[in-house]
């Protein structure tokens, strides 16, 4: 069964706890829109509720997407169900803590500043680990899935470990920069202890809704890229199976599985890419010359090992 055919024909069997979350959060994403119309106010130069805005789509694609994968697996469902039940209340636990803090007009990560606000990051940080741990548990667990279209089977689970990798990117963000170091060194208590900008404090220009820094490295980037390889490599072998019928080489599957494992490669690439250029201090749209080149010289070699893959010569059946 190809991942199209799973889609169009297994929705009902999908996790239903994490299914109905991915719901609501995208219910909850059209509120925090609404939010954002009516109150105008801005923490660091962001509208308030930008934040609650991209963790609610965010948490919506999160869950839709694990809620279909524990649906593929043969065995271990039960295990891979409670796991997935509890990366949904976790994850919500984390989020009303995010929308409780965006209310007050305080920063949620990092905000050391009031001994309350101190004990919101510290117990959502705690509950970080608890999503990394349990989001570790399913990808391990998603290498059992049974897909027999090897183009899926392999966009499953490279999506999965590659999700996982992204996550961890996250860890980045939690290091004291040089600037709260020394304020802790000259006796002082920083009021942030963390930062996703590199080379500046946070709160400059930023892209609209996303907040990614325009004047300096931002460590949101690589977490987000990494973290919807979930959602993009089973994407690619959807695209790569809508368009068989438009070109015929793609009806072999292992042409489509070995495009997939390019574009894998190819997102790993990325993922290094925009991590090298954040912590390089470099903003996403003011890339410098060896950055460009890098990435030049990625999709050179994504392109040639694609092309190389459909001229291939067709394979005879026995």
């Amino acid at each position: 069964m190809t991942i199209l055919a799973d889609l169009r024909t297994r929705t009902r069997g999908w996790h239903p706890p994490s299914r109905y979350a991915g719901a609501v959060y995208g219910v909850v994403a059209v509120l925090c829109v609404a939010a954002l119309l009516v109150d105008h106010r801005t923490l660091e130069g962001a509208p308030i509720w930008a934040k609650p805005l991209k963790f609610a789509i965010s948490g919506s694609l999160y869950f839709l997407t694990w809620s279909w994968l524990v649906s593929l697996l043969p065995r271990f469902r039960r295990t891979a169900s409670g796991l997935t039940n509890a990366l949904v209340v976790i994850f919500t636990g984390e989020y009303v803590l995010l929308v409780f803090q965006a209310a007050r007009g305080r920063a949620s990560h990092f905000n050391n500043s009031t001994p309350l606000d101190a004990t919101i990051y510290d117990v959502m940080g705690k509950m970080i680990i608890g999503l990394w741990s349990a989001t570790f548990a399913l990808t391990v667990l998603v290498m059992f899935t049974k897909v027999a279209d090897r183009a899926s089977f392999w966009a499953v689970r490279a999506g999965a470990v590659l999700s996982l990798a992204g996550i961890s990117l996250g860890m980045l963000m939690t290091s004291p920069t040089a600037q709260q170091l020394a304020q802790w060194k000259s006796g002082g208590t920083p009021d942030m202890v963390g930062a996703h900008t590199v080379g500046l404090g946070d709160g400059g220009p930023g892209l609209p809704i996303l907040g990614w820094s325009t004047v300096g490295g931002d460590l949101r980037i690589p977490h987000f890229v990494g973290m919807h390889a979930l959602q993009a490599l089973p994407l690619l072998a959807i695209a790569l199976l809508a368009l068989t019928s438009r070109f015929p080489r793609l009806r072999d599957d292992v042409v489509r599985a070995r495009l997939v494992l390019i574009g894998a490669a190819g997102y790993a690439g990325l993922i290094a890419l925009v991590t090298w250029q954040a912590l390089r201090a470099q903003s996403i749209v003011h890339p410098d010359g060896l950055t460009l080149s890098a990435a030049a010289a990625l999709a050179a070699a994504v392109g040639l090992s694609a092309w190389a893959v459909v001229r291939a010569p067709a394979r005879v059946a026995a």
